[in-house]
């Protein structure tokens, strides 16, 4: 038996199953109680409040906390037992160094001495990005809309959840990488000179009219890095979590159909693999590469 019969025999056994749970299980109709974008709602933990402002602790401030803590904590830990020898934890984290050092700083930051002063920054931003992603994929018990009763205490229930899924953390980053790569810039060329090299070489015989219009567009087009930047990194991840979870449940308890869940679960397990074997790592890479390439066309002499 060839493998493509076996493999076409496996998925009608599949589907044969689901619909064997289904005649079973029946069809209990729309859950209207359940509220997919409850998920991602932020409900204060702790309200703090000053001067009209909101400062209160929600699950988004408690990940982008424990990214951070993470961050630091294993970064520093491993930087005080560097082996001549390293063993396969410090072989990873040396691989991610010379990942950020040589190809996303080195790589797009041409002068040395530059590359030199930004690495930390293209370095705390992969990083602090990769551990926010990769714990989003962690089960937490940060809930607390469904709670769990554990001996008389209600404790919150399991959930999936990562700071960067919050349009705020990354578009935060990329202020903080907007206004750099600018400043960077302006020290590099002078203010007038830095807005001259908006402009691409070849525009001597233009007039000033054409030479304005490009201008404009360039002036957009850095605008528009800040929407770019920030919903790339947001959506990927937001996309991410919706996917696992529809697929682990969320849409077989939405539409009552509890059969679903049989056929969508083992798609939910492809996601997650995706998501934390690819799309975590590859996102952290995208955005530190990006600013990496903002300060270097920043500072270049052509434009």
């Amino acid at each position: 038996m060839s493998t493509k019969v076996k493999v076409l025999l496996g998925l009608v056994g599949y589907f044969g199953i689901t619909l064997i749970l289904l005649a079973i299980a029946g069809d209990a109709g729309k859950n209207e109680e359940f509220q997919p974008q409850n998920e991602f709602k932020l409900d204060p933990w702790i309200e703090i409040k000053l001067g009209g402002i909101d400062f209160s602790i929600n699950k988004a401030v408690f990940y982008l906390l424990l990214a951070s803590g993470l961050t630091i904590a294993t970064m520093t830990f491993i930087a005080n037992r560097m082996q001549r020898e390293p063993n396969r934890v410090q072989m990873a984290v040396e691989l991610a160094y010379d990942l950020v050092r040589d190809n996303i700083t080195g790589g797009n930051i041409q002068d040395q001495r530059l590359a030199n002063r930004w690495f930390p920054l293209l370095g705390g931003l992969f990083f602090f990005i990769w551990f926010s992603n990769m714990i989003g994929f962690l089960p937490l018990p940060t809930s607390t809309e469904h709670k769990v009763d554990i001996f008389g205490v209600q404790v919150p229930s399991l959930a999936l959840y990562a700071a960067t899924a919050n349009l705020s953390i990354p578009l935060v980053l990329t202020l903080v990488v907007w206004f750099s790569y600018h400043v960077e810039g302006i020290r590099a060329k002078g203010f007038f000179g830095y807005l001259r090299s908006w402009l691409p070489p070849g525009l001597e015989d233009m007039n000033a009219f054409a030479k304005g219009f490009i201008f404009v567009i360039e002036a957009v087009s850095h605008f528009a890095r800040l929407i770019s930047l920030s919903v790339r990194l947001f959506a990927n991840i937001l996309a991410g979590h919706l996917l696992l979870l529809f697929m682990g449940g969320g849409l077989a308890v939405l539409l009552g159909i509890a059969a679903l869940g049989a056929l969508t679960f083992p798609l939910a397990f492809f996601f997650f693999l995706l998501e934390v074997g690819l799309i975590a790592t590859l996102q952290a890479f995208i955005f530190s590469t990006l600013t990496a390439i903002y300060i270097g066309g920043a500072t270049a002499e052509s434009h």
